[in-house]
């Protein structure tokens, strides 16, 4: 999220932060209720008098409402001499909407305790909107300006631009951001997944009003919008205040067809940079989400490196040998190829060691697969931290809009976990070969020269 610099003095700063502290006490609140509670979330499927579709989880434990959306189209949408409009655009929606200026905008939302945000990544578009209950009139009509009359005044706007290029320029001197985008490059050089999704330099210092302008025109329409609702509102009450917000939208976007992609495996390529630290990153094809195949390689990734102290990149890279701080894996299903990504950090003189300890073990997980024990432990921990993902109103409320935007079906929350334990020691093993054996990754190195 950016950081806003439009307040006048450190009172007006202060008592956003109060605000902002109460609406995340009141989201804890729900939280506590809905853990201690034995029921499954109920999920509602509302449409709105004008047609508007959005998933509703009614409580009314606390006085909050959370609303997450998401559009198709993300930074793959942005024209080759245009790269970062999208990011931009998500940016620039709370600078300034209707009659109010950006730190009128701005002002009004700290006045009314409300949250509003707004990002983009590959294929999509997200928002986020938190409200208390009893200004929820004032604050749906603040979310309505912001999507529907942007204002995208020149002053917010050059500041916004930037800040975006100041935030590139660091990314360049950073060997992990570095690695990031080589990678993707590398991965898809023909592609709009191998472009950077917040632009270049020279691209974003020549955005103008006009290009944000016919992106929202672009993206912003009804047939991809995915709503995700919950806290006290009714579904009656809902459709009217939904209908007022994005009705008026175009009914169709002006989408550009983005083609299925093969990411490119088998390369290695090296960035050298002056730092202590050699940024390591690797990738392979994976599993779309939809694919019967990805939850047991969901299961597998865990295993071998997916966050926990027991995967068996953290024990082989940190454990046994010290190589690194952190290491680990993990699945990007995006909606046109999917990867398993992972990576590490270490002394350059160590980073062709953990490298080759790296491939060890893709070579392992697919001769050998997990034991018994290691599938029955990361089934037990998937299952169990499952809850983590919904620690607030706004947390379910975005993993609400996810599932829609994913097509995952509005049980899916309630059968996840049986899904998890579903997953055989057989299924396991046949992604692990199918991932693994005989597929080399491609790896970019980002620092000194490796030995």
């Amino acid at each position: 999220m950016k950081t806003k610099a439009i307040y006048a003095t450190s009172a007006y700063a202060s008592r956003l932060t109060a605000s902002l502290f109460a609406l995340l006490a009141l989201s804890l609140l729900f939280f506590a209720s809905f853990v201690q509670s034995s029921q499954a979330i109920e999920i509602q499927e509302i449409r709105s008098p004008k047609g508007i579709t959005a998933w509703l989880v009614e409580d009314y434990t606390v006085p909050i409402i959370a609303l997450n959306f998401a559009f198709a189209g993300g930074s793959t949408q942005d024209p080759e001499e245009k790269l970062g409009v999208t990011s931009l655009l998500g940016t620039m929606l709370d600078e300034g909407a209707g009659d109010l200026d950006s730190q009128a905008f701005q002002g009004r939302l700290e006045d009314l305790t409300m949250t509003l945000s707004f990002n983009s990544g590959r294929d999509f578009f997200y928002g986020s909107f938190k409200s208390l209950q009893s200004n929820k009139d004032h604050t749906f009509e603040m979310l309505r300006l912001a999507l529907n009359e942007p204002r995208f005044d020149e002053v917010p706007l050059e500041r916004m631009k930037a800040q975006t290029i100041a935030g590139i320029r660091r990314g360049l001197k950073r060997p992990d951001a570095l690695a990031g985008m080589t990678l993707s490059k590398t991965l898809f050089p023909d592609h709009p997944y191998g472009r950077p999704s917040k632009g270049t330099e020279e691209t974003v210092s020549k955005l103008t009003a006009d290009d944000l302008k016919a992106q929202r025109a672009k993206i912003f329409a009804k047939d991809s919008l995915k709503i995700g609702v919950v806290g006290a509102i009714s579904a009656d009450e809902l459709g009217v205040l939904l209908d007022k917000v994005f009705a008026g939208l175009p009914e169709t976007g002006d989408l550009t067809q983005i083609a299925n992609v093969e990411p490119v495996t088998d390369k290695s390529v090296h960035v050298e940079f002056e730092s202590p630290q050699t940024s390591i990153q690797f990738a392979l094809p994976a599993y779309k989400r939809k694919d019967p195949k990805f939850m047991p390689s969901f299961v597998m990734n865990n295993i071998l490196g997916g966050g926990t102290f027991s995967s068996w990149l953290y024990n082989e890279v940190r454990e046994k040998r010290g190589l690194a701080y952190s290491v680990g894996s993990y699945l990007v299903p995006y909606q046109h190829t999917a990867l398993l990504m992972g990576g590490t950090g270490t002394r350059a003189d160590k980073a062709q060691e953990a490298i080759n300890i790296i491939e060890q073990q893709l070579v392992r997980m697919a001769q050998t697969g997990p034991t018994e024990k290691e599938l029955a432990d990361a089934k037990s921990y998937l299952t169990g931290s499952y809850a983590l993902n919904f620690d607030s109103s706004g947390s379910i409320a975005q993993q609400l809009a996810g599932i829609q935007a994913q097509g995952l079906g509005i049980d899916y929350i309630n059968k996840r976990n049986e899904m998890i334990e579903g997953v055989t020691m057989e299924g396991v093993r046949e992604v692990a070969r199918d991932l693994f054996d005989g597929v080399e990754p491609t790896i970019v190195t980002v620092g000194q020269p490796l030995n």
